[in-house]
């Protein structure tokens, strides 16, 4: 991860993950909202299930690959943690960076159990992914000792989006189903995919000059640009619910009224928040 690859990975994981969690919730919470016009397979529980399946298969593979790109890739420690030759630690940080993503694979095959078996509680997903954000955030929070300022600062604003993320997550376990807590995870999920880029573009530069990392207004303007990328997450979050809403709500009022009748029974009954996947 101590290069651009290495924080594009992730970078595109997480904007790839947060503009799922837009689209999904946003047609979910659709879905229910316009049910007085019409009925749609895409909000019965079995289609909701199957869905939740498929992202935590997906998930669970890239954490899979992050983990084996940090161990095996370049110069990776190759799962040696201390030479005992050297009598040193060997890689630190990459080892670090695979910590990160088992905890998301965690979270991904504790969801895909619950959605795959009867053997757990439902909130346990909310609550596992909670525990994989605080996790994420508490390995960069001791990640940045003896680092230049300006590099220490782009992981701390890296932070507020990450522990906000935590939070969102930890409080879903109560609210499940609260249309404005997912899409402030899917926000601050693409603010965090985001500003992996920009801390790759800053880092490590591929062309121009290299930024100054001791100069105090590229701090100032780094601040700045990360208010700009959550701006930006915003506005992508809005634009693509208010486009999926618009289309949910036009298809429901052009489906014919007799397709009711061709719906198994237990699709047709009344779903509550609660009970939405």
């Amino acid at each position: 991860m101590g290069s651009f690859k290495g924080h594009a990975l992730p970078g595109s994981f997480f904007l790839i993950v947060g503009l799922w969690w837009t689209g999904k919730y946003s047609l979910w919470y659709a879905t229910r909202r316009n049910k007085n016009l019409g009925s749609t397979r895409l909000a019965s529980r079995a289609s909701q299930r199957r869905l939740e399946i498929v992202e935590s298969s997906v998930t669970l593979f890239f954490s899979v690959i992050g983990m084996l790109a940090e161990q095996f890739f370049a110069d990776g420690p190759r799962l040696q943690l201390y030479d005992f030759a050297e009598q040193n630690w060997k890689h630190l940080m990459n080892w670090q960076h695979a910590t990160m993503y088992l905890f998301f694979g965690l979270a991904g095959t504790v969801s895909l159990i619950i959605h795959t078996t009867e053997a757990a509680p439902l909130a346990l997903d909310r609550l596992m992914l909670a525990i994989a954000f605080f996790n994420e955030g508490f390995l960069f929070l001791y990640h940045l000792h003896g680092r230049a300022m300006l590099d220490v600062h782009v992981h701390q604003l890296l932070l507020f989006a990450i522990f906000a993320q935590a939070l969102t997550a930890f409080l879903e376990v109560f609210h499940r189903g609260n249309i404005l807590l997912e899409l402030l995870r899917s926000t601050l999920t693409l603010l965090q995919g985001s500003w992996f880029w920009q801390i790759g573009f800053v880092l490590y530069p591929s062309s121009g000059p290299e930024w100054d990392l001791k100069d105090h207004n590229n701090m100032m303007f780094i601040t700045m640009c990360y208010c700009w990328h959550l701006a930006f997450s915003m506005l992508i979050v809005s634009v693509l619910y208010c486009t999926i809403n618009c289309v949910v709500r036009s298809r429901l009022k052009r489906t014919p009224p007799m397709e009711m009748g061709l719906l198994k029974p237990r699709e047709r009954e009344p779903e509550s928040e609660d009970e939405i996947l």
